[in-house]
């Protein structure tokens, strides 16, 4: 039993650590990150395999962490489709390194590991591993050059930029 336990607590322990080379931003100011951001390019994954017009909303929940509610449109089911979660800082309030559950007590990384400190347009964000990788801006597009030296980032910290979906949101 004891090594059951130990296995799942490793488990579940990885799915919220840090890639290598992957630095969370400082100086993050959780109250400048709420509202709405699009989703502009993303790593394929499953779970949001096929959706275009995807958003976030992050809003503080009353137990201090935040509540994240995901859309996007099912363009083969020709629907909307939303996933609410949850997400609480790892460390410090003031770095942007969250573990975020859509799934009980299950945690996943996210890693804001770019950020426009100034006004808060875009983000760059990974996961536990770098499989995961999401581009975000306020708006539903995005400056080309800000946008290609994102991509250019991510590559040269070892994402492959090469299998990105770019997200439709017109």
């Amino acid at each position: 039993m004891e090594k059951l336990l130990f296995l799942c607590v490793l488990v579940l322990a990885g799915c919220v650590g840090r890639p290598d080379n992957i630095v969370p931003v400082g100086n993050f100011d959780t109250t400048r990150y709420l509202g709405k951001w699009y989703e502009i390019a993303r790593l394929d994954h499953s779970f949001e395999r096929g959706l275009s017009h995807v958003t976030a909303d992050y809003s503080l929940r009353q137990d201090g962490g935040l509540k994240v509610l995901n859309r996007g449109y099912k363009d083969a089911d020709a629907r909307w489709k939303e996933a609410e979660g949850k997400a609480y800082f790892v460390d410090r309030k003031d770095v942007g390194y969250l573990k975020v559950s859509f799934f009980g007590p299950f945690y996943g990384s996210y890693i804001v590991f770019d950020l426009d400190q100034q006004n808060y347009s875009y983000s760059m964000i990974s996961g536990p591993d770098k499989s995961y990788l999401w581009l975000l801006s306020r708006t539903p597009t995005m400056d080309p050059a800000v946008q290609q030296r994102l991509i250019e980032k991510a590559r040269g910290l070892g994402f492959d930029t090469s299998q990105l979906i770019y997200v439709k949101q017109n």
